[in-house]
């Protein structure tokens, strides 16, 4: 019998989820947790501008390698980008979610004391979307019983993936139901400005639902156990009732303006490039495209010894050890670590990817190939850049009806957008991409990350049983949406 995902009781009856608190990270903004009685207003800017942060040092620091688009170079050494990966590479990013969604339980909490509907919806929407990213890193997580110390519960089990896909899906469909779009927020938020615009609230619900269909769409191969389809078919075919994000100034992100306290993550650019080179694939995938971002992402190669510009040329990821190299590969643009800059958090070309997806499936009607590119025309714009004339008339852009193509320029379009290239190569094998001789795990992307030491140590037992039911804690244990 499948599981049902659709959930039609609304907030009286979601219970809270709470997470876990973390106490070995520096405060970047005021930690409201620590306030008694804290107000659900003066917690969404900070929950905004560090989550965003996060997630920009996420793909900064970690999607880049893995996904080749950038490599520390040069080195030789056991790597991110050759696949050399430890127990402690995912340990800031377990502290940093768990932190933050700390913040978002007592703003939910809050919310729901000061019987304010929209930042309801709005805790649980950032719930959703930590949550899932989370849990698309690591597998099974602390979830339902995390950070319940008021309940006497220091070691939280660890839940089973699918339990928290339905969980959030159920809770997005209810905060859908929540959001009062004739009702601003009664303080500043740094995605919608919803306190001033009035279309702000109606922004978040479109968000909202277009989570609920990235999240569905990560879990496709489950449809029959669980009814994603069903579910998709509801949102796309009853725009009044789920409306979604339709241009790109709907597409959440987060503004970053230089001046205190929406600092850029990067304190300094040099920061940024030192030790680094763009990645081969990357760089010659938009080469190839004509992309007009290229030279927004990247600075060009410098022939050696002369040091005179060569055009724009990466290194690839993983080369052989010993291999000369007789220039200095083109780096990433420093600009991308520079304020005034946009953090994309959800890009309206990303759901048109997903839309783009799912009509080439024969999930939902529509034109593939409109959807598709819709999705390559927009994340072109949503950088700034003019789309060329003729631009779909290159045979390496141009719709081929394949699903290569469209997860090709999806990879494309989510630069920048935390880990989303990772979960979707991980879940569709697309792009595929290279192994030029040194790569580690025989050269197999990683399926996912090794615990930290913390919860293995502080929870062990919690964390012996989501072991055992996982069938692993290594890089190659595919997690409950890719089996």
């Amino acid at each position: 019998m499948k599981k049902i995902l659709l959930n039609t009781v609304l907030v009286v009856a979601v219970g809270f989820l709470t997470i876990s608190c973390d106490r070995n990270l520096d405060e970047v903004n005021v930690d409201n947790s620590r306030i008694n009685q804290p107000v659900a207003s003066k917690l969404l800017v900070p929950i905004q501008y560090n989550m965003s942060a996060v997630n920009y040092m996420r793909a900064n620091d970690f999607t880049f390698d893995l996904m080749q688009v950038s490599l520390d170079f040069p080195n030789e050494g056991n790597t991110l980008s050759r696949y050399n990966i430890t127990e402690n590479t995912g340990s800031g990013y377990w502290n940093n979610s768990y932190k933050w969604l700390k913040q978002i339980k007592d703003m939910r909490e809050a919310a729901i004391r000061d019987n304010d509907p929209n930042y309801l919806a709005i805790s649980m929407v950032l719930n959703a979307l930590m949550y899932s990213n989370l849990t698309d890193t690591f597998g099974d997580v602390p979830f339902s019983e995390a950070s319940s110390l008021d309940d006497q519960i220091s070691q939280p089990k660890f839940d089973r993936q699918k339990d928290i896909y339905v969980t959030l899906l159920n809770e997005l469909r209810t905060a859908n139901s929540l959001f009062v779009t004739t009702k601003p927020l009664t303080g500043p938020d740094l995605f919608y400005k919803a306190e001033t615009d009035a279309n702000g609230i109606l922004y978040w619900k479109k968000f909202c639902n277009s989570l609920s269909l990235r999240l569905l769409t990560r879990i496709l191969s489950k449809n029959g156990e669980v009814n994603v389809n069903e579910r998709i078919l509801e949102i796309v075919n009853d725009p009044t009732k789920f409306p979604l994000i339709s241009n790109n100034n709907e597409s959440a992100k987060l503004a970053v303006s230089g001046v205190a306290p929406l600092l850029a993550p990067i304190t300094r650019p040099q920061d940024f490039t030192t030790g680094r080179a763009a990645a081969e694939f990357f760089v010659e995938t938009l080469k190839a495209n004509n992309d007009p971002r290229l030279a927004l992402f990247f600075s060009q190669a410098k022939s050696i010894p002369a040091n005179a510009n060569i055009g724009y040329k990466g290194a690839p990821t993983g080369y052989a050890y010993g291999t000369a190299f007789n220039y200095q590969p083109s780096n990433m643009n420093q600009n991308l670590s520079k304020a005034p800059l946009n953090i994309l958090i959800y890009p309206y070309a990303e759901l048109q990817f997903i839309l783009s997806e799912l009509s080439f499936k024969g999930i939902i009607t529509g034109s593939a190939q409109t959807f598709y590119e819709n999705g390559v025309k927009s994340i072109i714009e949503q950088w700034g850049a003019t789309v060329p004339a003729n631009y779909f008339s290159n045979t390496n852009v141009a719709y081929n009806g394949t699903l290569q193509r469209i997860m090709l320029q999806k990879y494309v379009a989510l630069f920048f957008v935390d880990q989303q290239q990772w979960f979707e190569k991980k879940r569709t094998g697309f792009p595929v991409l290279p192994n030029n001789g040194g790569l580690l795990n025989n050269g197999i992307m990683p399926s996912r990350l090794m615990y930290p030491p913390n919860p293995r140590v502080l929870n062990s037992a919690n964390y012996q049983a989501a072991v055992s039911q996982m069938g692993g804690d290594n890089i190659n244990v595919k997690m409950w949406w890719n089996q």
